[in-house]
């Protein structure tokens, strides 16, 4: 069988809606909102922004260069550019490892918000008290047939845009998700700042306090980890979920201004997921710092405090806003699994589809079920649930890892080298990357130990080592 012809993007605003949304999912709409609130707010958010500048952004610049140097997913992309005889290519099987491993806990994840859009439109949470409210999302996760049912629905509608086309399909279907997300969250945006009592939730939000950052609960240097953390969670950075997007676009336009049209995109979202959340909460008198359960075990409070009509619609809104930024991140990281088994055992796409489509319903269960049946697995552990172990896996250390990778590999000579990295990410029309002494020589050797650094604090926070 001869080697397939490489599909390509069908526009440009594909590409930087299909990037963006990648990197629009979880991490904006679920974990910026609580991780915000734990830290203290605005003075998070301004550490957050500086890491998505000085690290974010550089590091999906190289992922981009790769991808589009190699035109190849993970699969062959290090092979295609590292020196000969050099092992860069070895990191690939982990790449993908990391993909799937993402999958394994998103895709149930992305089954709860499924659950609760339809549950809101229904009007299931009108009138419960708190109470009942957090005792409803302890029964939803407990529940292990429902659970499983909603992964298998996130895991068929992401392969089910995959299966038809790279343009046709995730293209395609991205598209339309990411327009009626943005306008559905500008629209919440816009009513919640009419609502009696938001103004608290905004200076919170939105005025930096850096003296209680650095006296508060958690103090400074855990909330610079926390943000740096976030920078590369949110991006999906070192797995090369941004790599296979790079690998399907032309070379009409520079890669450091894609790079921040797609970053601008991704906070442009987190951030007015706090434009929504934290007013509200301040309006309706809810915890700001609720942790993971903020979405689940706190909102509907506040859309209940809005009135039963109004609060239905606004919360279904709220739930189907937060179903396309799963759903948009499941997709394109789908399409990075589909991709390396097309490129690695020249599979078609369809072959690989339905592969990949079996092997994640065994992959994602363990974890659907880790709420329920197997619930005493890593109990009693820092990992807390099989999800608690995945996320850890990945977050902690794939993501760090990776990101390492990717800047030494663009950077360094016993790599792909800077010189062929810069050519490449300079190509076409556009902003270009700064070639000035001082930034190669914070990519070379300052980047890289704010990698190490995240990946040892990373290990320190999680197990309580210095507590």
């Amino acid at each position: 069988m001869g080697e397939q012809k490489r599909e390509t993007l069908g526009s440009r605003l594909g590409f930087l809606l299909l990037s963006a949304g990648c990197a629009i999912g979880l991490g904006n709409v679920w974990k910026f909102p609580y991780i915000t609130g734990k830290y203290g707010g605005a003075a998070f958010v301004v550490i957050y922004l500086i890491f998505l500048a000085i690290f974010g952004l550089p590091v999906m610049v190289c992922e981009f260069a790769v991808g589009r140097a190699s035109r190849k997913s993970m699969a062959g992309a290090f092979r295609q550019l590292e020196p000969q005889g050099s092992k860069w290519h070895w990191y690939s099987g982990f790449a993908v490892a990391g993909n799937y491993l993402l999958m394994m806990f998103y895709t149930g994840v992305t089954g709860w918000f499924l659950k609760y859009f339809f549950e809101t439109l229904g009007g299931k949470f009108a009138g419960m008290d708190s109470t009942q409210v957090s005792a409803a999302f302890g029964a939803t996760t407990g529940n292990a047939v429902s659970m499983s049912i909603w992964m298998v629905v996130a895991i068929v509608l992401g392969f089910g845009a995959c299966i038809l086309g790279l343009q046709k399909g995730v293209e395609r279907i991205t598209k339309v998700m990411m327009c009626a997300l943005f306008v559905i969250m500008i629209s919440l945006a816009i009513y919640v700042a009419f609502i009696p009592g938001a103004k608290e939730g905004y200076i919170f939000y939105l005025k930096p306090d850096f003296k209680n950052l650095v006296n508060g609960e958690h103090g400074l240097f855990d909330t610079i980890y926390a943000a740096l953390g976030q920078s590369l969670f949110t991006l999906s950075l070192g797995i090369g979920s941004m790599e296979i997007f790079g690998s399907y676009i032309e070379k009409d336009h520079s890669l450091n201004g894609e790079a921040l049209r797609v970053i601008g995109l991704d906070t442009f979202v987190a951030i007015f997921a706090g434009l929504i959340i934290f007013p509200s909460c301040t309006a309706y008198g809810v915890a700001q710092n609720a942790g993971p359960g903020l979405i689940f075990e706190t909102l509907p409070n506040v859309f209940n405090g809005m009135g039963p009509v109004t609060g239905r619609i606004v919360g279904s809104f709220f739930f189907l806003f937060m179903c396309f930024a799963a759903l948009s991140t499941v997709i394109a990281v789908f399409e990075n699994i589909v991709a390396f088994g097309m490129d690695k055992f020249n599979w078609s796409r369809r072959k690989s589809v339905i592969i990949n489509f079996f092997a994640m319903l065994v992959l994602a269960t363990p974890c659907t079920l880790g709420f329920s049946v197997w619930s005493n697995v890593f109990a009693g552990t820092a990992m807390g649930n099989i999800q608690g172990f995945e996320d850890f896996i990945v977050s902690q250390n794939l993501l760090p890892i990776g990101s390492l990778i990717f800047l030494l590999f663009c950077t360094h000579k016993k790599g792909w080298g800077w010189d062929n990295f810069i050519a490449e990410a300079d190509t076409g029309e556009g902003l270009k990357f700064p070639k000035v002494k001082w930034v190669v020589f914070y990519l070379k050797w300052i980047a890289p130990i704010i990698v190490i650094f995240a990946l040892v604090a990373g290990y320190i926070d999680f197990f309580g080592l210095l507590k």
